[in-house]
């Protein structure tokens, strides 16, 4: 059975159900269909997502997909690999959270299957957006756990590895004005979000690349600590 027969016998399977649910069981039934799409919801990773999204603008196939996350240089704000886009793709199409476009259709391939993101993919992102965990996570950057351990590193390693550092910071500042450049001439105003992205990571290797510098000057200030303790409480004696 191809993938289009089995939605048609899930949607018929579906409508059956109804049909002889009683009154009283509907109810319950749709609350079970709710909870299904809230946990589907909680399920849906970061490249489902960023898949969602990306298809509600305008359908695509996978080649284009990735090309165009590509161009938006989704490196530099999600964990998105070429072989998940394609895994999301299949995924998301299976679930109903996309639809794959019958190739008569004027934004379809004949070559390629073409997806779009369906209501029921943009409510599932919806609820996503709401989920807590975006808004109370920190980063946990590499250069702040070598910062942890660099006590350790030998003489005049600090300073050469904190130089690194910032010139590969300025090398990312030059960057990201390029790319803001090149938002600002595709959205053609600065209330968006791509801008307003850009933005933030401007302002974080700004803030970083002070820092720096004074942690430079303060370098030759270092002393260990004058009140060291460690966690003895309740170990066994």
């Amino acid at each position: 059975m191809n993938r289009k027969n089995g939605s048609e016998a899930q949607s018929s399977a579906s409508t059956a159900e109804k049909s002889a649910a009683s009154p009283r069981q509907r109810p319950v039934l749709a609350a079970m269909r709710k909870r299904e799409r809230a946990k589907r919801g909680e399920e849906l990773t970061t490249p489902d997502l960023v898949l969602l999204s990306l298809l509600a603008e305008q359908p695509m196939y996978g080649y284009q997909a990735n090309r165009e996350l590509e161009r938006r240089e989704i490196w530099d704000w999600a964990e998105v690999s070429r072989p998940q886009v394609y895994y999301s793709l299949e995924k998301l199409a299976r679930w109903g959270l996309l639809r794959k476009l019958d190739p008569r259709e004027p934004k379809a391939r004949f070559d390629h299957d073409t997806f779009e993101t369906t209501e029921q993919g943009r409510e599932a992102l919806a609820n996503a957006l709401e989920r807590q965990q975006w808004t109370t996570q920190r980063d946990r950057p590499a250069f702040l756990t070598w910062l942890a351990l660099s006590w350790l590193a030998r003489p005049g390693v600090f300073q050469k590895q904190l130089r690194k550092r910032r010139k590969f910071l300025l090398k990312e500042l030059r960057r990201e004005r390029t790319t803001l450049m090149s938002i600002h001439t595709e959205v053609g105003h600065r209330f968006h979000e791509a801008v307003w992205m850009v933005s933030l990571m401007m302002e974080q290797l700004k803030t970083e690349i002070r820092w720096n510098r004074q942690l430079e000057q303060d370098l030759r200030r270092r002393a260990r600590a004058l009140h060291p303790s460690v966690f003895t409480e309740n170990l066994p004696q």
